[in-house]
């Protein structure tokens, strides 16, 4: 029994000593690489879902929809007197009105590394001292008119069909 005992003892006491002999080796070394200013000390924040009415010939003719994460440096952003996601959301529109030659249904008028660029420049500036590192598109829609009327209309129709008389799906033999 004494001899089990001791054995424990032995297999912990080694144990232990491992451990600390591989933290102590590895804490000299360093563990890894430091981190790129890009992949570290910078804070992600993600916008509420912009949406902007496009108005062509005095009518609207869709909705430009964008969610965006801009990166910033979280002292920077703690010295601001107004959110910074209402920055953002000033510049997506004063961007969007000041370019009124960007047509969405066109992919070749569109471009997305201009805007991202434009955006951070434009808040920058605004600012005064380099507040966004980078913005990146989350998610980036056109709804044409016609398409937001056509979904309204469906989900119009889909709410006034009682489920007995809506029809039913094909069953897969």
């Amino acid at each position: 029994m004494i001899k089990v005992i001791a054995i424990a003892v032995w297999i912990c006491a080694a144990t232990l000593g491992a451990v600390f002999y591989s933290f102590q080796a590895a804490g000299e070394r360093g563990v890894g690489e430091k981190p790129k200013p890009m992949l570290g000390g910078l804070d992600y924040v993600k916008t509420d879902i912009i949406s902007v009415p496009l108005i062509r010939d005095s009518r609207i003719g869709g909705y430009f929809l964008a969610k965006l994460v801009y990166t910033v440096e979280p002292e920077q952003i703690k010295k601001l007197s107004i959110p910074a996601e209402a920055l953002i959301t000033d510049q997506v529109y004063s961007y969007l009105y000041a370019h009124p030659q960007i047509d969405f249904t066109k992919r070749e008028t569109i471009d997305l590394d201009a805007f991202r660029a434009a955006i951070r420049d434009t808040v920058n500036t605004r600012v005064g001292a380099t507040l966004v590192h980078e913005v990146l598109v989350d998610q980036v829609n056109f709804l044409s008119k016609d398409e937001i009327r056509d979904n309204w209309l469906r989900r119009r129709q889909d709410a006034s069909t009682p489920a007995s008389e809506a029809p039913k799906p094909a069953s897969a033999h």
